[in-house]
């Protein structure tokens, strides 16, 4: 402050005097470091997308959905199998601890544990460092669940029947079949449609009786003799019954 002068400010010399609208530079003051985004960048973006919906269809067309059978819910022996992604809380249900009477641990509390972990993680580890020996807690709980996840998924693998999952999930023929045909209720009585299936069309440890293409004596004879799983002595019936149930099921031909 000068007598009789007023009051003087000194400016910061890093605060310009005459403000500028805060337009960001144009792409072309940054020769090869950047580009236009149409039509240069976006066109590079569908030339990606259009490569990978290529091949992604050629994978469709090579390698097919593989479809099973029409769910049958009379046949028990029928195995589920989730999707890949599934595979280790498939897995988890097998354990004794994670089912059966304690379903609910399986199902609900170690899925509930992991998943508040999930939303607990940002809270725990709240710290700067990004490498990951330098985060112990982040880098555990992740190193725990990704091997638990990688352990059960294999042994669901491993474990499971594929043979038997292919066979229970083939395609069968169908065929309409008339329930109430004396040859039909001779092999329910006969606990022919246990193993076949109420439809007859087969199942995970018999074949299907629908279009065999064998004759009425063949059929007698396998019912008397068994053959391959099907041990001998099963029908119980007089040869009245077994000569009506052999021509019930020769007269099955797929449509």
């Amino acid at each position: 402050m000068h007598r009789g002068k007023g009051m003087k400010f000194v400016g910061d010399s890093r605060v310009p005097a005459v403000r500028k609208p805060n337009i960001p530079k144009d792409y072309s003051e940054y020769p090869g470091k950047t580009e236009a985004f149409w039509p240069n960048f976006l066109l590079k973006e569908w030339m990606v997308g259009s490569v990978f919906l290529i091949g992604f269809l050629c994978l469709t067309v090579a390698h097919p959905s593989p479809l099973e059978r029409i769910a049958d819910p009379t046949d028990t022996a029928y195995i589920p199998l989730p999707d890949w992604y599934f595979l280790f809380l498939y897995q988890l249900l097998k354990y004794s601890y994670a089912s059966g009477p304690y379903t609910v641990i399986g199902a609900i509390v170690i899925p509930g544990l992991a998943f508040a972990s999930l939303l607990l993680a940002p809270f725990l580890d709240r710290g700067p460092e990004r490498r990951p020996w330098k985060r112990p807690v982040a880098t555990g709980m992740m190193l725990l669940t990704l091997a638990a996840m990688t352990y059960l998924t294999w042994e669901a693998v491993v474990t499971h029947d594929w043979k038997k999952a292919a066979e229970q999930g083939k395609i069968r023929a169908q065929v309409e079949i008339d329930k109430n045909a004396e040859g039909y209720k001779i092999a329910q009585a006969n606990t022919c449609t246990s193993c076949h299936g109420e439809n007859l069309s087969g199942g995970a440890a018999a074949p299907s009786l629908i279009g065999t293409g064998l004759k009425p004596e063949e059929i007698a004879k396998i019912a008397r003799n068994g053959k391959g799983n099907m041990p001998k002595g099963v029908f119980k019936g007089t040869d009245a019954d077994l000569k009506k149930l052999s021509e019930f099921i020769a007269g099955l031909k797929a449509k």
